[in-house]
């Protein structure tokens, strides 16, 4: 009814804010507390935003039933995060972008802290910087869905919870110490289906004793998923390793009914000529994808999306 009021010829800031005034003061008197200006003029904005999406529901429950349903009903059904959730998506411009967290919160469960971090280090914008054009349009309509390994993972990961600056001198064992203590935030950075299965995961052969940095499974892909962490620039020896760590788990512990291990390679810094030329053109079991220890600058990433 606001919307309609103020756009019946009458669109003028001072008669909108006298409107939400008055029916505040109603809306108080009758309900009690909930109804500021403030409040209704977000609830305003959640309306403008999302009553395209509201009489789709609407239309095809009606559809579907065969009957009158009540538009409460029906909305509670549809929109399943808190008014609070709501309160951070309405913040974001771009409808493609908000669509997407939208769903991911919803299929995810994220509480308040998980989507402001997702969407505070970029995640729709690195997922779609990893996939092409079609891919990367698909995430508004369906989120993130993990079929290949290659879904599974990002460049870059953001790793801003362990606390390390950026320019901060550190090794790999500090690096991997800092993700052990804050491991439910790394899993949460990994994403869909990760469990963590071990930390320098020692196998040997020919008397030779090796370690995996870091084991995960992913249940949807059903696969072992190993990483390896990097200081400083990535070269082919460590790919080289990566590859053997890979082909062990293939041939010694992975079930016949488990699909092929994945390798990712975490490294301050790669090169593409490198990783193109140790890797065969159809490898889809190894990955090499830069960490930042800070979040990213938004814009940027943005600027990246945009050029390709």
């Amino acid at each position: 009814m606001i919307v309609e009021e103020e756009q019946g010829g009458k669109r003028r800031a001072d008669y909108g804010k006298r409107i939400l005034k008055d029916l505040s003061k109603h809306l108080a008197k009758e309900f009690g507390k909930g109804f500021s200006v403030d409040n209704l003029e977000r609830m305003k904005n959640f309306y403008i935003l999302y009553s395209p999406q509201i009489s789709a529901t609407l239309l095809r429950k009606l559809h579907s039933n065969g009957k009158q349903l009540q538009k409460t009903q029906t909305v509670s059904e549809e929109f399943r995060l808190s008014w609070s959730h709501y309160l951070i998506l309405m913040r974001i411009d771009d409808e493609q972008e908000r669509k997407f967290y939208e769903i991911e919160s919803a299929q995810n469960n994220w509480s308040l802290r998980e989507l402001e971090r997702q969407y505070n280090s970029g995640l729709y914008l690195r997922l779609a910087l990893s996939k092409d054009k079609k891919s990367a349009r698909a995430l508004s309509a369906k989120g993130q869905k993990i079929v290949k390994p290659e879904d599974a993972v990002k460049d870059p990961y953001i790793l801003e919870f362990i606390g390390l600056p950026e320019e901060t001198k550190y090794s790999e064992n500090n690096l991997e110490q800092k993700i052990i203590d804050r491991m439910a935030n790394f899993l949460l950075e990994l994403g869909k289906g990760f469990t963590f299965a071990g930390r320098q995961v020692r196998f040997t052969f020919e008397e030779q004793h090796f370690r995996v940095d870091l084991v995960f499974y992913n249940r949807i892909l059903k696969c072992f998923v190993l990483i390896d962490l990097k200081i400083g620039k990535l070269t082919h020896q460590d790919i080289g390793q990566m590859q053997m760590y890979v082909n062990y788990y293939d041939r010694e512990v992975k079930s016949e009914d488990e699909n092929k291990t994945i390798g990712i390679i975490l490294c301050q810094k790669k090169n593409k000529a490198v990783i193109e030329y140790t890797l065969p053109k159809d490898n889809k079991q190894i990955f090499a994808s830069k960490y930042l220890t800070v979040l990213p600058k938004k814009h940027e990433l943005k600027k990246l999306l945009e050029r390709r």
